[in-house]
């Protein structure tokens, strides 16, 4: 688990033109594009934006000088969650459509209609757009110039606070799961063993999970702690200088958002 979280952070650390390239402009950039192609109505233009985005997108990536392993194995660990919600959909009728053409009846009563083959295919375009923009910024900018970029945006910083502390403590519970998973192993604990009792296998999980909540408190409550000793309080927050952007990043997030809303435009008309 541990590796996998390393393995999100690592890329961000590159040193091509979009690893670069200030994280306001990239924020900005995948907001737009992710908020273009949501927005747009349900129809088949969606299919079309989608093409044009994702071309944006593969501009990008090349640029970031990323492998293509990287965006496919993030694509793959990431699909399966829409994936499901998007397959169910060809099975039932939605309101975007006032009439529909059976196109395969199953058992069960169960009838596979075309619009709603067209309306899965849509939200599964509209789902990889937005994903791939995702995982542009992950993997191309870092987490905390992330946060430093959505305070210099204007994000409160009690949002900012609680975000960057979320993200600093992710890989210390990491790190806590692993040894804890690591000493159920070393005692022969195996959750998917089926020779052990189902009962008993659902008490030890029982036990580890309750472990992880009680230390999760206890590092909270000395986190808490030692902010106060250093004087943090409700009006105290980490001081962030403005940096201003380059006439080429300017230029580029102009560029880039003059054809993200200029193409959506051109669809939705």
């Amino acid at each position: 688990m541990i590796d996998g979280l390393h393995f999100i952070e690592r890329h961000a650390y590159g040193n091509s033109v979009i690893h670069r390239m200030d994280a306001r402009v990239k924020l900005l950039v995948a907001l737009t594009a992710i908020i273009a192609i949501v927005a747009l109505p349900y129809s088949t233009m969606v299919v079309s934006l989608g093409a044009v985005l994702f071309t944006l997108f593969l501009a990008l990536w090349t640029f970031s000088g990323l492998s293509p392993l990287v965006y496919i194995k993030r694509v793959v660990f990431i699909l399966p969650f829409g994936f499901f919600l998007i397959f169910f959909q060809i099975f039932f009728t939605n309101r975007y459509y006032d009439t529909f053409h059976p196109l395969a009846s199953l058992p069960f009563g169960i009838t596979i209609y075309a619009e709603s083959v067209e309306f899965a295919l849509i939200l599964l375009v509209k789902f990889l757009v937005s994903i791939s923009f995702i995982i542009l910024l992950s993997s191309t900018t870092r987490m905390q110039d992330m946060l430093d970029a959505s305070r210099r945006l204007g994000l409160p910083a009690e949002f900012t606070l609680t975000l960057g502390m979320m993200i600093r403590y992710l890989f210390v519970f990491a790190e806590m799961i692993g040894r804890i998973r690591s000493a159920l192993a070393s005692r022969c604990f195996d959750p998917f063993d089926r020779r052990l009792p189902y009962r008993y296998r659902l008490q030890q999980l029982g036990y580890a999970i309750g472990m992880i909540f009680v230390r999760s408190y206890e590092q909270g409550e000395r986190t808490y702690t030692s902010m106060l000793c250093r004087g943090y309080g409700s009006d105290v927050h980490a001081p962030v200088p403005k940096t201003p952007l380059s006439v080429g990043e300017i230029s580029f997030l102009a560029g880039a958002m003059i054809f993200i809303v200029g193409s959506t435009v051109v669809f939705y008309l």
